[in-house]
């Protein structure tokens, strides 16, 4: 298996920019430039062909040269210098050239310009296209496709693109997923390593799908397992660690992301050259083991959630505290507007299960999660109602208490209606992300002389940096408890 995961020195460089090109224009030869004199002045370049330049840069795999093509092999055993790291050079034992260790890139570089300028003097970072190709015929071995998180974009960044071909081999990324017979067109490609996480926890916290990911140590896995757990996602993930890939000694194994399955990840052995895969179970939920579930705080995971938008959830650490503020009785009548996932509803309902709990949602989507949720979490006394607030809400019976976790912009008029039905004695709690929304809501209540508490929850969880440990914010949210 081939992992692409040289550091890049310039992420920014681009060869093909208007100066590159206007050196282009200005220097090349007649023979390779067509001007078209067309409405937009553009000019066409005919850059060399693969055959014409110094620099070939050839990607390998763990097979090594049995798995090039003959035209590649003729390439290799004409080069006069031969650049690779340790494993890539054993592969040619016999071969006559020059070898160079590619270890300090900069040592690296300097010796194929030196190389270049001797041969061509006047040599530039954007010079014509070479002549005497002949005169110098230098091959660089990497690792799978040069130009995917590989060595390809450094040597752009130094060398005129028109000095170098690239022939590319398949990459571990393209041997994991067809080993796993996955279509791969839609997944998060990344190269990380397990100090390095962030890129990781942005496209899980999304919901990515599938995220590909090449990692430079043995024990990024344990790492990238360590994080999933961490983050207490609603959504499940199934892991894959392919090894060796192209070799003889190749292995895929899968752990599940619970307890038992991060167990054995953590006892389990990698080899350094590894590809972790994730993939998001999208199969029908199962019902929960009888009596696994807590009374009170259901981990985010445990609820069906949007795939496009998984923040869209009251997360567990506010909603513990909602459910405080809303001093619960048996036998109640509680609204829960834009109740999202139905993430609030379904712990009233496990409370209280006297009580009967009405969760408007005006996303077809949202209700269909709710409804979801309902069944899996096995709390009939939440009615899933799909509409807009305030229209729909007179046609609710009167509430005890009423959660407002979302209102579609509509805050004011959605507080009047359920000013008009709530019982006496009844009480209104907000969970507010915004200060434009915290000033309408304080507004309201101040002109309507209702009583307020506020609550500023500002909260923080562990995250694993590999042996360490951080915290990581969550975002900020205000509680407002209202009543007349």
């Amino acid at each position: 298996m081939e992992n692409n995961s040289n550091s890049e020195l310039n992420p920014s460089a681009n060869p093909f920019n208007a100066a590159s090109l206007a050196n282009l224009a200005n220097s090349a030869n007649p023979a390779n430039l067509n001007s078209l004199n067309d409405t937009n002045n553009r000019y066409i370049f005919n850059l060399p062909s693969r055959e014409n330049t110094p620099i070939n840069v050839i990607g390998i795999g763990l097979d090594g040269a049995a798995g090039l093509t003959a035209g590649v092999l003729e390439i290799i055993a004409q080069a006069t210098l031969l650049v690779g790291n340790d494993r890539h050079l054993s592969y040619f034992p016999e071969h006559p050239g020059r070898r160079l260790v590619l270890g300090d890139f900069g040592v690296v570089i300097r010796q194929i310009r030196s190389m270049l300028e001797q041969r061509q003097p006047e040599y530039t970072r954007y010079a014509p296209p070479y002549t005497s190709p002949e005169k110098v015929a230098i091959v660089v071995l990497v690792s799978g496709d040069p130009l995917f998180f590989g060595l390809g974009k450094l040597l752009l960044a130094e060398i005129a693109p028109e000095q170098i071909t690239f022939h590319p081999h398949v990459t571990s990324i393209q041997l994991a997923f067809n080993r796993l017979k996955l279509p791969w067109q839609d997944a998060k490609l990344l190269n990380v390593h397990e100090r390095s996480l962030e890129p990781i926890k942005v496209h899980l916290q999304e919901g990515a799908e599938k995220i590909a990911i090449l990692t430079e140590s043995r024990e990024t896995p344990k790492a990238i397992a360590q994080l999933y757990l961490a983050l207490d996602l609603p959504y499940v993930y199934q892991l894959w660690v392919c090894e060796n890939l192209g070799d003889d000694q190749e292995q895929v194994r899968a752990f599940s992301l619970d307890d038992q399955g991060f167990s054995s990840l953590v006892e389990t052995e990698f080899t350094p050259l590894n590809v972790v895969i994730l993939v998001r179970n999208l199969a029908v939920d199962q019902l929960p083991k009888e009596g696994s579930l807590p009374i009170l705080g259901l981990e985010d995971q445990e609820f069906a959630s949007f795939g496009d938008q998984p923040g869209l959830m009251t997360k567990r650490e506010v909603r513990i505290l909602v459910l405080g503020e809303l001093a619960l009785q048996p036998r109640q009548i509680v609204w829960d507007v834009g109740a999202g996932t139905g993430s609030v509803s379904i712990e009233i309902a496990r409370l209280c299960p006297t009580s009967h709990v009405y969760a408007l949602e005006k996303s077809s989507m949202g209700t269909s999660l709710i409804e979801r949720n309902i069944h899996r979490l096995q709390v009939p006394n939440v009615i899933s109602v799909h509409g807009v607030a305030p229209d729909m809400l007179r046609h609710l019976p009167p509430p005890d208490r009423i959660f407002i976790g979302g209102s579609g912009g509509n805050l004011e008029i959605i507080l009047e209606a359920c000013a008009a039905r709530l019982q006496p004695d009844g009480l209104v709690v907000m969970a507010l992300a915004t200060i434009e929304h915290l000033h309408q809501s304080l507004a309201w209540c101040k002109q309507k002389k209702w009583r307020v508490n506020m609550l500023q929850v500002q909260l923080s969880k562990s995250m694993p940096i590999s042996d360490l440990t951080r915290f990581t914010p969550l975002n900020p949210v205000t509680i407002i408890t209202a009543n007349p």
